[in-house]
């Protein structure tokens, strides 16, 4: 059986062949061809092409017994749809003639483009990571009227104010409502996408199916001896979707009661430049300096897998306060850890972890909640561990790579039998 692999990123294994920098988005990707790469060729039920963007298209390129296919696609624009796309993917689809197309993620172009190029919804399968439609309805985040106005000169010439932002998501969903109306199989892992699934696309068989996460997160555990006290990990927040304005608020009440505090932020830092700073990244350095804690806020910038690896293993708590996300990898990789989480109870996360057993659920967007969860955490012990060994049970099974791999498999399998 010939697959067709179509996603956002390089795999690190293109760009270590190629002697080219990988990215360190979309870890679950990289955890998944892992898992293929461990299986024996020689018994392998499935032939794999890769298909990801970049800045050119390219010729067939083959690592082992994989094929790599490079298209030209912005994705910087992810709102702007080419229909050149088409084309381009009809050229690799006569080369390699698959018998499955395989789309992650549908927020980018290139996932219609496919669909509508491949043109078999019997044989197409969608995976949902985020649901852009979502997103744009909730992307304001409870952020004050003056911030959620304003337009910075950065956001002028970009033309990318929070507002325009947000109608940029709109854009996105209908795409991506487009492309799953196409699609005969979708895959998801989440009550909430299970649900938008079946009003969206009743026609569709939606197939449950948990991600793997890369190598390092299944090695080395959480111990509360090594954790640094009144440490807390963030991985994400250069957008209002990831919450980050919440804990910078409650930052103030949290100082007082714990004056070693330190919060860890990691992905892109949006505060650093000041000539090129959106209205997010204002309202940030905003509350940083009103609660005197820039000395205790921390932006590192993008992380490999390693680095957040040991950032979940050195910090007292991670938090994820997003107002809306489907199965955030970070929150997987940091439940694999088994560093305490907290949460906000927003989509797909109640389906990842039990409140109270695994880690810490709060209303999104309450941060009296928040501050409450914190609090508990930093003050008690034997409440860290407990939830560090519920956490760690979890996300063994719900990460557990080989069982993953066999039920993607078999939903080839079972779609390889339709004649659609």
């Amino acid at each position: 059986m010939k697959v067709l692999w179509l996603v956002n990123i390089m795999l690190p294994a293109y760009a270590e062949a190629n002697g080219l920098e990988a990215g360190v988005r979309e870890g679950w990707l990289t955890g998944l061809y892992e898992r293929f790469l461990r299986s024996s060729p020689e018994t392998r039920d499935i032939r794999l092409a890769v298909c990801f963007p970049g800045d050119s298209d390219g010729r067939r390129e083959m690592i082992g017994d994989v094929s790599f296919y490079r298209f030209r696609e912005d994705l910087t624009r992810p709102e702007v749809y080419h229909r050149s796309l088409e084309s381009r993917f009809r050229a690799i689809l006569d080369e390699y003639d698959p018998d499955l197309v395989h789309i992650f993620g549908t927020e980018f172009p290139h996932a219609l483009a496919m669909a509508r190029a491949f043109g078999r919804p019997g044989r197409i399968l969608i995976g949902i990571q985020g649901i852009c439609s979502e997103i744009a309805k909730i992307y304001r985040a409870n952020l004050p009227d003056a911030v959620w106005k304003r337009v910075t000169l950065r956001d002028f010439l970009r033309q990318d104010s929070l507002r325009q932002q947000q109608e940029k998501y709109r854009v996105r969903g209908t795409r991506e409502k487009s492309a799953l109306l196409i699609a005969g199989h979708v895959t998801g892992r989440t009550a909430f996408d299970r649900e938008f699934t079946r009003k969206l696309v009743p026609h569709a068989v939606y197939h449950h199916m948990n991600e793997t996460m890369r190598a390092p997160f299944y090695e080395g555990a959480w111990t509360y001896d090594r954790a640094v006290p009144h440490t807390i990990f963030v991985a994400q927040g250069d957008y209002p979707l990831k919450g980050l304005h919440f804990l910078l608020r409650v930052m103030p009440h949290l100082k007082k009661q714990f004056p070693d505090i330190r919060v860890t932020v990691a992905g892109n830092n949006i505060i650093r430049d000041r000539l090129r700073i959106g209205a997010y990244g204002e309202y940030l350095q905003y509350l940083i300096r009103k609660s005197e804690t820039e000395d205790r806020v921390t932006f590192t910038g993008p992380l490999t897998a390693q680095g957040m690896r040991e950032q979940y293993l050195r910090s007292h708590v991670f938090l994820c306060p997003s107002v809306l996300e489907n199965s955030p990898n970070a929150l997987g990789e940091a439940m694999l850890s088994g560093v305490p989480c907290i949460a906000s109870r927003a989509g797909g996360i109640p389906s990842m972890m039990d409140d109270g057993c695994e880690g810490i659920l709060f209303p999104t967007g309450d941060i009296r909640a928040l501050a409450e969860g914190i609090t508990s955490l930093f003050e008690n012990r034997a409440l860290c561990e407990k939830l560090s060994a519920g956490a760690a049970a979890r996300a063994r099974g719900t990460f557990d790579g080989a069982a993953n791999f066999a039920q993607l498999n078999a939903i080839y399998r079972e779609m390889a039998g339709e004649t659609t």
